[in-house]
């Protein structure tokens, strides 16, 4: 009886855990059912739209790059294929011991490693950094039949920005670099501000401009990016393109500049360190724009190795200042024709007064001396320009005073933005009371002197503009009065369609000047040419031109002494100054030059205008850079 009941207790036990056990896999079939159902039925399009992502990438297309052209249609930045390796540092599980396996298949130098860390670093976003660029066809082929080998690494078919010409024009064109975080905020903060799309655009593109035309013009050179979804493997490459929305490539840009003129001019130069600009009066065009020395901009393109980056960076030339836009100088005796203009203006002086002069001008005691000891003789308006007369000019700061002066002078652009087209100008500097009370601290600096205003006459004392300043005033002088906002570019080539719009040319403003008073100083200006410290650098030209020369000083001669440039420190040398515009009746060019330290503008800057004036005008080309020219001390000017 009792071994019947123990049995029946274990036979219901038994039941209870086969029970159980049912209710578990029911329970677990419930939750398995519930799951399925939540998955495939609830959450369907969700999985399915991640799984579709999986299976399908989409690919940005980098646009191409507009090219820049001169104004003939001499190419001065285009594009070229290319193959780079590439890494992609999130697919790569050791980064380190991957490039050392590449390294061989493909030679890797340590310097390509240098500078894979260095845009790692910089430029956190990117899916791919280059490890090399511009492989052989012998790399490429050895690394395909390798890849297998290395996942997250790939050959990409790349264009890669070339300045043909080199140095020609580096400060004009700029050039192109690597995004960096700096540019991704850049443009962000302009999304923000502007409301507008600019991040996506520069998705799948590595590059954007950094310098020059490039960076002005950026958003028109770079295009618009192009978009495909492509099928990948579970390995992440790509098998098949679904479908395509191509890239829109960026305009092109058709340029105001002569390249040939532009080469003459920095030939010109030779090893001396100045700027030049040559405008066309009744347009703006910038026909040249020089800064010596100047840079290769190819070295940048990839990003610039240390050792070229302290070549340049170090160096006390300064070949990366863009010296006509930023460079800011003392006009000297350029400064003298505007001058004269405003004493006809403002009635302080007619044409026929004249004195006789003495050398030097008394003011509170202190000799302000003429660059000819004993002085110049009986001078006129005509004579204190054509033979550059200090004393003159002394005397007439003196009687118009520093505020009539700057506001004068402003309308032809001393000491303001010309707007051109490209970032970095620098305002310069023309004095007024105003000006001085903001720009010093104390009360004692904060007060005009009237010795001040008496250097401001001839060009020194706190004067300071850019040779592009002093290019656009001549021009505005050489074209009646009509002041034409100078532009580099001057038209936008649309590169799918070649449709040009015109850009950069405005309607002109003209300053209010007596017709007879400009006259008279665009004659002054031609016998400068003719008969005055200009002569020796154009004689024998078949035209005829207007010109101005100026000299200088970089420092303060103190009133007992006597400049005497061979015992100068070189960098303490007088600048050399050079203003011109040709043919005279009816101007089709103006050139302002600025040679740094080379003394007197008759002697070194004047003969670099003749050989470009001389091509412009006549086609000759010059055999090498422009000698300088013996001038007799009578005509030397300051």
């Amino acid at each position: 009886m009792t071994e019947f009941k123990n049995t029946e207790r274990e036979l219901q036990l038994f039941r209870v855990r086969v029970g159980a056990a049912l209710l578990f896999v029911i329970l677990c079939f419930v939750v398995l059912l519930g799951r399925f159902v939540q998955l495939q039925v609830l959450r369907h399009s969700d999985y399915a739209a991640q799984a579709e992502e999986n299976r399908i990438s989409v690919v940005p297309i980098a646009p191409n790059r507009g090219l820049i052209l001169d104004r003939n249609g001499v190419i001065l930045a285009r594009n070229y294929s290319a193959y780079t390796l590439e890494i992609s540092p999130s697919h790569v599980a050791d980064l380190e011991a991957t490039i050392n396996d590449l390294a061989q298949v493909i030679d890797i130098q340590p310097r390509d490693r240098k500078h894979f860390r260095k845009i790692l670093d910089e430029t956190k976003g990117l899916d791919s950094v280059p490890i090399r660029t511009r492989l052989s066809d012998e790399e490429v082929a050895r690394f395909t039949a390798q890849r297998y080998r290395f996942p997250g690494v790939e050959i990409q078919a790349r264009l890669f920005r070339q300045y043909p010409l080199g140095e020609v024009a580096s400060h004009v064109i700029g050039y192109i670099g690597r995004i960096s975080q700096k540019d991704l905020d850049r443009l962000s903060e302009r999304e923000e501000r502007e409301n507008v799309d600019l991040l996506s655009n520069y998705q799948g593109t590595d590059y954007i401009g950094k310098e020059g035309l490039e960076k002005h013009y950026e958003e028109s050179l770079h295009g618009v990016t192009g978009y495909e979804k492509v099928e990948v493997s579970a390995g992440g490459r790509a098998m098949r393109t679904l479908s395509s929305t191509g890239a829109t490539p960026g305009n092109n840009l058709i340029l105001s500049l002569d390249v040939v003129l532009q080469q003459i001019a920095e030939q010109a130069f030779g090893d001396r360190r100045g700027a030049l600009v040559a405008i066309e009066p009744s347009t703006g065009d910038v026909l040249a724009f020089v800064s010596k020395p100047s840079f290769d901009p190819n070295l940048f393109v990839e990003g610039i190795d240390t050792q070229n980056w302290d070549a340049l960076n170090n160096s006390i030339d300064r070949p990366l200042l863009n010296r006509p836009l930023a460079g800011t100088y003392p006009p000297g005796s350029t400064f003298k024709p505007f001058m004269a203009l405003a004493a006809l203006e403002n009635g302080k002086r007619t044409t026929q007064w004249g004195f006789n002069d003495p050398g030097y001008f008394m003011y509170a005691g202190h000799k302000f001396r003429d660059d000819k000891e004993g002085g110049h003789g009986f001078v006129d308006m005509y004579r204190s320009i054509v033979v550059s007369c200090d004393t003159y000019y002394y005397m007439l700061a003196n009687d118009l005073g520093i505020d009539l002066i700057s506001e004068f002078m402003k309308p032809f652009g001393f000491g303001q933005l010309t707007g051109i087209d490209l970032d970095g100008e620098r305002m310069g500097v023309l004095p007024s009371v105003e000006w001085k009370h903001k720009a010093f601290k104390t009360p004692e600096q904060q007060r005009w002197y009237g010795g001040d205003t008496v250097s401001i006459g001839i060009g020194q004392g706190y004067n300071a503009y850019t040779p592009l300043q002093m290019a656009h005033a001549i021009a505005t002088i050489a074209n009646d009065g009509v002041l034409m906002k100078p532009h580099l570019v001057k038209m936008i080539e649309d590169s799918r369609t070649g449709e040009r719009s015109e850009i950069g040319r405005s309607a002109g403003e003209r300053i209010a000047l007596k017709p007879e008073n400009l006259a008279f100083v665009q004659s002054a200006l031609v016998g400068v040419n003719k008969e005055g410290t200009g002569a020796a650098a154009f004689k024998g030209a078949q035209y005829v031109s207007a010109g101005k020369t100026g000299t200088a000083q970089v420092f303060q001669i103190k009133e007992n002494e006597k400049y005497r440039e061979a015992n100068t420190s070189e960098r303490l040398r007088d600048h050399a100054w050079f203003i011109t515009y040709a043919p005279a009746d009816h101007p089709r060019i103006a050139v302002a030059v600025l040679v740094e330290n080379s003394g007197h503008g008759a002697t070194a800057a004047a003969p670099i205008a003749r050989q470009v004036l001389d091509y412009y005008l006549l086609g000759k080309k010059p055999a090498g850079p422009a000698p300088e020219v013996e001038t007799p001390a009578e005509v030397h000017d300051d």
